[in-house]
């Protein structure tokens, strides 16, 4: 692995080694590292990778203006990695322990969720070779390790770990951290997503004490990243476990069951940023940079659980359109074929899909089906295809316990079998299908407790790795057949480096109430409601996956009630990706007994829903800049500002400047929560929340059932759609239907007025705001594809200003905010604390206000 414009310094002092990587122009490579086991495909969110910490973000509270340093430092007391002077994170002595064993029992597990059946050795010497740096441990008269250590970029490095002597069928590794930081990476949770005193499994286990019996493990990601700014991926895909903070608090273990695979060592990496939201970058670089869903894919969606027939997806989608329900897109859920995974369409219930997907496209729909990796035995014309697979070999030579009602999964590490089932899959996306809902494909275990539940697949592998690795073929079948613009892939499952197939995670099956998880149910402990959802979104964020949506309103347990609906869409409305259905189909205008919906409630979804594909030109700026600094786009409140000590499961940072705490208890009418550093205004009302030079102040805000506790930051910018957008997807009837691809139509900044800021939109464009106290500037400079002009709303400001002009001259006063749409001018209103309307015609413009 080589460095790109890079130099290494390596210095040796008595028996110390300082190994540091700097970049000459501050940016990392955007190769991945040779040797990465990800298995991808599609684009990466920009088409660089670039791994930058050079950020707008006001999140980063660096004060530094010369670019850290980082070094790992290899001596007779073990490794550190450090940050200039001060040490992120030491590997000591005791760091490096081997599980050995007499001989590998094939009838283990080794899965270390579980009691592993092993001696622990911890090295009795520790020796510092420069070369590399290298550590040398001695741990018996027989048994020896080497842990050798590379500079791959700017705070980067790899390690592999590898043993001689001893049969070694785990590796445990103890790592020392601050006892005070917080903790966040390892994939989808749904408790909480900072990891203090926590024990997370690395693969999916039973567990009949929850309701769904199993511990829903279905994302988890081998990336722990400390809130002082370090990160360690474990490169592996056997079964393991992260003991974060639990047997001390400065003590971070992470145990990997590897059996008969110990011979091959470990390979890990730690990584080093100036603020731990950069880390994700380091993460990318070394694994795949994320894929980036077609722009319509951020939704909103609506799906029900079951569709009666084509006449029902075709009544919705004119129900969505005369109700005015901002929607892009649906999916067709099960079921809709004549069997399972039939590759058809059922005719007697959906007997002209070609006319039903035209019919969708003029209404600007875009269509997804509901899919698995499975063929049946039953529900002709299934048998035929079962028989053919069958005959072919296309099963898994040697399978476990199987989990789903159809039969076993397709081995698509069969070179053949994955040809075969994109052929047949290819009778979908040449109709028009656009993207999957994948489901299931979660069969393979690590073992059932410490037994092995034994499986082989026809590359080679068993469910020793497979366990993790199936998800990477499942997923990458699709993805490979989705359209180069982009596509939706919606999975439940994913692993480390998944990132590059799935473009958007959804947690699975939550109950559909405002339950935390854990909390005791009649069926067993709750896998969890709104609380979940909150929380996976905001762990999976900084593990990979910057594209989340939960089912709005939840599944088990459906209908959700008034109540648990309008607090759930409240929250995805203020998400990446925005899909809304229930377990009981409910959509929003079909009140019921059961459910309670009625037209208030309406009229709240319909603000929501317009709201979340207003905010694509903020998101999908967002999305883009993720393939560059590699920051989540949902930030966990406690990661964006670790200084302030928190860490809430369900206050978050979307972007740079928007701050949501959804309400997720239920009955409540007010929302506390810790205030970040600065002003940050009411998106609603214009009230002031702030949190000062420092921030950490609790504060509680009132939140009736209508109400979203949602807040702008002073001096930050979010440029909207027209209020009147109905789709993000194209439409060949735009008469009749208002779409983003028909028309980009004019930008609608949103803005709290503050020390001279700005943002670059992904088209290119850029928008600028200054406010002196007496004066206001306000700078429009067109990208490629917003080239219309801009009405910026400016809140705050109470009274009207003396005089606007517009490059210099007289903007003249409009009569009413309408009459803006006509012409330039401007005009100031009284709601949302005074809030100021300037129109600036196509081109680059700049407005100045005068008070």
């Amino acid at each position: 692995m080589g460095l790109i414009g890079s130099r290494i310094l390596r210095a040796t002092v008595a028996s110390t080694v300082v190994l540091v990587a700097c970049q000459s122009d501050g940016q990392d490579s955007s190769d991945t590292d040779a040797g990465s086991t990800s298995e991808s495909a599609g684009t990466t969110a920009s088409g660089s990778g670039s791994d930058s910490t050079d950020t707008d973000s006001g999140t980063d509270t660096s004060t530094s203006t010369e670019p850290a340093t980082f070094a790992l430092i290899c001596d007779e007391a073990g490794a550190s990695l450090v940050r200039d002077d001060e040490a992120l994170l030491r590997l000591p002595q005791d760091a490096f322990m081997l599980g050995v064993v007499d001989a590998i029992d094939d009838d283990l597990s080794y899965d270390p969720a579980h009691d592993l059946d092993v001696q622990w050795l911890a090295p009795t010497t520790v020796e510092c070779e420069p070369d590399g740096p290298t550590l040398r441990l001695t741990y018996d008269a027989e048994t020896s390790a080497t842990v050798a250590f590379e500079a791959v970029a700017t705070g980067r490095f790899a390690a592999k770990w590898t043993t001689s002597g001893a049969t070694v069928a785990a590796f445990r590794v103890r790592a020392r951290v601050d006892a005070s930081e917080g903790f966040y990476g390892l994939g989808e949770v749904f408790d909480t997503p900072s990891h203090r005193g926590k024990v997370r499994a690395l693969q999916l286990e039973p567990d009949f004490s929850y309701e769904s019996q199993n511990n829903e493990a279905h994302v988890p990601v081998p990336l722990l990243i400390g809130t002082r700014g370090w990160g360690v991926f474990i490169e592996d895909p056997h079964p393991g476990v992260f003991a974060v903070a639990t047997e001390a608090a400065d003590v971070v273990e992470i145990t990997m069951g590897v059996g008969a695979d110990g011979v091959d060592g470990l390979a890990f990496h730690l990584y080093g940023a100036e603020h731990p939201l950069d880390i994700p970058a380091r993460y990318y670089a070394t694994t795949a940079w994320p894929i980036t869903p077609a722009p319509w894919a951020l939704g909103p969606w609506i799906w029900r659980n079951e569709n009666d027939d084509q006449a029902q997806v075709l009544a919705d989608a004119e129900m969505i359109r005369s109700l005015d329900l901002a929607t892009s897109a649906l999916w067709i859920d099960r079921p809709y074929a004549t069997g399972v995974n039939t590759f058809d369409f059922d005719p007697a219930r959906y007997p002209d899909p070609a006319a039903m997907i035209a019919q969708l496209r003029a209404l600007g729909f875009r269509l997804a089906l509901w899919h698995t990796p499975y063929v049946s035995n039953k529900d002709e014309p299934a048998p035929a295809l079962y028989d053919e697979a069958l005959m072919s070999g296309y099963f898994p030579p040697a399978a476990g316990l199987v989990l789903n009602g159809w039969g076993l999964p397709i081995d698509l590490s069969n070179a053949d079998a994955y040809d075969w089932w994109q052929s047949l899959l290819a009778s979908y996306t040449e109709m028009g299908i656009e993207g999957f809902k994948l489901d299931y494909g979660e069969d393979v275990l690590a073992g059932l407790g410490a037994a092995r539940l034994e499986w082989s697949f026809a590359d080679g592998s068993d469910e020793h790795t497979m366990h993790s690795r199936y998800q990477l073929f499942y997923h990458r079948a699709y993805a490979e057949l989705l359209p180069p613009e982009g596509g939706f892939l919606l999975a439940r499952g994913g692993t480390y480096g998944d990132q590059a197939n799935v473009s958007v995670i959804w947690p699975g099956d939550l109950d559909a109430d405002l339950s935390h998880a854990g909390d005791a149910g009649a069926d067993g402990l709750a896998v969890g409601g709104l609380p979940a959802a909150v929380a996976a979104g905001l762990s999976l964020g900084p593990s990979g996956f910057p594209c989340f949506a939960s089912d709005t309103g939840g599944y088990r347990h459906s209908p959700p009630d008034k109540e648990t609906f309008t607090r759930w869409f409240q929250h995805t409305a203020l998400s990446v990706v925005m899909q809304v259905g229930t377990g009981a189909s409910d959509v929003a205008w079909e009140g019921t007994v059961a459910n309670g919906f009625d037209d208030e409630m309406l009229g709240w979804y319909r603000e929501f829903a317009r709201l979340h594909l207003r905010l694509f030109p903020y998101l999908w700026t967002h999305l883009q800049r993720v393939g560059v600094d590699g920051r989540p786009i949902m930030r966990a409140l406690g990661l964006a500002y670790p200084e302030l000590g928190v860490h809430p499961p369900d206050v978050y940072l979307l972007g740079d400047d928007l701050l949501v705490a959804p309400v997720v208890d239920a009955g409540a009418t007010t929302r506390t929560l810790t205030a970040p550093p600065g002003v940050w205004v009411d998106w609603f009302d214009g009230s002031i929340l702030s949190g000062g030079d420092m921030g950490g102040e609790t504060v509680t805000v009132d939140a009736p059932l209508s109400k979203l506790p949602l807040w702008l930051r002073e001096g930050g910018i979010v440029p909207l759609l027209r209020p009147t957008i109905d789709t993000l997807s194209p439409t060949t009837a735009p008469a009749s239907v208002d779409s983003y691809a028909t028309a980009p139509g004019v930008l609608y900044p949103r803005v709290v007025p503050g020390p001279a800021s700005s943002v670059e939109l992904f088209d290119g464009g850029e928008l600028e705001q200054s406010w002196s106290g007496a004066e206001l500037s306000l700078h429009v400079r067109p990208g490629s594809i917003f080239v219309d002009g801009a009405v910026f709303e400016v809140m705050t400001i109470v009274a009207p200003p003396v005089a606007v002009t517009l490059d210099g001259a007289p903007l003249p006063e409009a009569a009413s905010v309408a009459a803006l749409d006509g012409a330039p001018g401007w005009v100031h209103t009284g709601d949302r604390g005074g809030t100021l309307w300037v129109r600036l015609p196509p081109g680059d413009h700049e407005a100045l206000a005068s008070f």
